[in-house]
């Protein structure tokens, strides 16, 4: 239809109304093969990251290819330089030291989280039973448990041997490795199983991830398929079964990223919450020359709770900021009071599968683009920070100007239940603060959905803040 053939009303509908956009439908050829060419490299970091110590790793690298190199607290800064902080190998702070007055400017932030649910190995695990080895779990994070049977796994991780030597584990993964699994119940037998309630089809002590069936050669072993295992781990790694108390070791999801659909315009991965913001955050910074102090926070334990050295709660994060700010000689509350923060987490996609938990008009619309809340929490906002409508107001303008495609979101309906993200903690801090962050279909599974689209302008927002 022509303007001339408009009427009024249509005019003024297209004016004043707001609508969701879907990103591949007014994306130029340029910007399609930007964004499935972007999701190529997304893509590569998953199957190298699926653990946070792996994520870390692979940032680190991705950082120095750039040319940033590693800082240490007490290291002089200036403008210009650009850097990456370490924390105890499990999260990484990568930032770019700006031109402007840093006690007028602030410094521009994006915290997103590299952990993701998982299964991990307990301290004292190795035990057979009935023809098997196993290796007792204590999973991490909110899952279904039942989502984690019946599907190949891998092990990633790390040990410290009693001679203080540290060894990385990573099996399950390259096309010759074995792959491992955890039992369920047939059908035929799961009658009472498939009764109960879908908390407790699978309890917690019952994801025994089974590693071993050989028993080893010799009649007078008394554990001889635990033994087998064990022999194994010591040829490969150098351990006994004692270095699992000094270990750190997950089950994850043995699948690599796969493109979804004849269009191939979705993503199906292990570990999008929340590494499908990092990696944008990431990608964001190293690409950006920026006259302000950016810094892309990739955090550990957002999953549960963000508590300890390595989660958004501890202090290290508040020091590296005070320690840039005083090497450039600036008030470290007056910088506080003048950053601004992208919190970047996931949010849930709209699934008109599942739609009666969704309040549709607030809720994330697959490929319309990265999702913004406002507030998180959960039953009347509790534990959210809820950003000011000015500070949205200034996001929005920051996206305008450089035509971002996104969208407002909240996680699902007032009562259906809720989630929380880093925000508060930097809010906290005296630091304007928003989530933003990219929808997900099937969150906390194993294998979660993504569109390429909505990674891509997760990307072109944090650049946009970042100018």
């Amino acid at each position: 239809m022509s303007e001339k053939e408009k009427s009024a009303g249509q005019t003024l509908e297209e004016k004043l109304s707001y609508q969701k956009r879907n990103y591949y439908e007014i994306a130029s050829k340029k910007e399609l093969a930007e964004i499935y060419g972007y999701a190529e490299g997304y893509k590569k970091f998953l199957d190298e990251s699926k653990t946070e110590r792996e994520a870390c790793e692979t940032s680190v690298r991705l950082a120095q290819e750039k040319g940033f190199t590693e800082y240490r607290f007490g290291d002089p800064l200036k403008a210009g330089d650009k850097k990456y902080f370490i924390n105890r190998g499990k999260s990484v702070v990568v930032f770019r030291i700006g031109t402007k007055n840093l006690e007028q400017d602030g410094m521009r932030i994006i915290a997103s989280h590299i952990d993701a649910p998982r299964v991990d190995i307990k301290q004292n695990p190795l035990y057979e039973d009935s023809g098997m080895a196993f290796l007792k779990t204590h999973y991490y994070g909110g899952i279904k448990k039942y989502q984690w049977t019946a599907i190949p796994l891998a092990l990633h991780g790390a040990v410290v041997l009693a001679d203080g030597r540290k060894v990385d584990i990573r099996v399950g993964e390259d096309a010759g490795d074995p792959v491992f699994y955890i039992n369920d119940l047939l059908p035929h037998l799961g009658q009472e199983q498939m009764a109960g309630k879908a908390t407790r089809i699978i309890e917690g002590e019952q994801l025994n991830v089974v590693v071993g069936g050989l028993p080893y050669a010799d009649e007078k072993a008394k554990e001889k398929i635990k033994l087998t295992v064990l022999a194994a781990l010591n040829e490969k790694y150098g351990m006994h079964e004692e270095d699992f108390l000094s270990a750190e070791i997950s089950a994850v999801p043995a699948y690599p990223a796969r493109d979804i659909g004849f269009d191939r315009a979705l993503i199906g991965a292990y570990g999008h919450d929340d590494r499908v913001c990092a990696y944008p955050a990431l990608t964001a910074l190293l690409d950006c020359e920026s006259e302000h102090t950016v810094l892309a926070m990739l955090v550990d334990k957002e999953e549960i709770g963000s508590d300890g050295t390595t989660g958004m709660q501890c202090k290290v994060y508040e020091d590296l900021m005070e320690e840039i700010s005083v090497a450039l000689g600036a008030n470290f509350r007056k910088v506080r009071f003048a950053s601004k923060c992208l919190s970047s987490d996931v949010t849930a996609a709209y699934d008109p599968n599942f739609a009666g938990v969704y309040e549709k008009n607030n809720s994330a619309i697959l490929s319309c683009g990265t999702a913004m809340c406002k507030f998180t929490g959960s039953h009347g906002k509790s534990n959210s920070s809820d950003a000011s409508a000015e500070f949205v107001g200034e996001v929005r303008r920051m996206f305008a100007k450089e035509n971002v495609v996104w969208q407002t979101a909240e996680l699902g309906k007032v009562d259906a239940g809720g989630g929380g993200t880093v925000a508060k903690f930097i809010a906290n801090l005296n630091i304007d603060t928003v989530d933003l962050g990219v929808p997900v279909i099937s969150m906390h599974a194993p294998w979660e959905l993504v569109s390429k689209a909505d990674v891509y302008s997760n990307y072109r927002a944090f650049l946009a803040f970042m100018k």
